[in-house]
């Protein structure tokens, strides 16, 4: 079984606590407006990763390290299948490890059509980020894009990695990783408003263009 995958990376420390797996599928239905990743937005089978293979780059670039597996996007519960096949093998790479990493997941939709629809994810999952993106509701809490989304704690491990974070304002300016891939340079982190714009004009004015920019896809 293969999910369309946008890219993965190790250690992401700003989407999360610790330092954690980055996971980004490929594909979102929900295209939320002022959304900064639209080149995760149109499905793309040619994106298909096996699932296993996932698994096992997982393990091979983390060990037993990683704090951490974050799910992000594009929109992974638009990819139920892969996305069950997926938790279930960091279930059990997990049940082998002396201190377990988290889970946390992000979708676009609101919790309450999660636990109707896929409540059998949820099982699989410590927290989730939830609810659509809102341009005009800026926000100052822990790892969100807009005030309207919630940190929903879904199990024991989730309340003790998320409970201090739930509802508390970020205490520390919000952090960006800059990641060099090949052709590409990527940021990993959740920005304010005009936060990328203002970082390419910064180049722009020492000099360094870019052959484009994912947000404006």
């Amino acid at each position: 079984m293969k999910i369309q995958l946008n890219k993965a990376h190790y250690p992401v420390t700003a989407l999360g606590p610790g330092k954690r797996i980055g996971i980004w599928v490929q594909g979102c239905s929900i295209q939320c407006p002022g959304c900064v990743s639209l080149d995760t937005w149109a499905a793309d089978r040619s994106k298909g990763m096996a699932v296993d293979d996932l698994l096992a780059w997982c393990k091979r670039v983390a060990g037993g390290a990683a704090e951490g597996i974050t799910i992000s996007g594009g929109e992974p519960f638009d990819q139920p299948k892969p996305l069950a096949r997926l938790l279930a093998g960091l279930q059990r790479w997990r049940d082998t490890l002396t201190r377990p990493f988290d889970i946390l997941c992000y979708s676009g939709y609101r919790l309450e059509k999660l636990q109707k629809e896929h409540a059998s994810l949820l099982a699989r999952i410590d927290g989730v980020i939830c609810d659509p993106y809102v341009e005009n509701l800026p926000t100052q809490r822990w790892w969100r894009g807009s005030d309207n989304q919630r940190l929903v704690i879904l199990s024991p491990l989730g309340e003790e990695r998320y409970a201090a974070y739930v509802d508390v304002p970020i205490d520390q300016p919000k952090r960006f990783q800059v990641v060099a891939d090949g052709q590409r340079i990527w940021f990993v982190g959740i920005p304010q408003r005009g936060d990328l714009d203002r970082i390419e004009q910064t180049c722009a004015d020492r000099g360094l263009t870019w052959a484009g920019a994912s947000w404006r896809a």
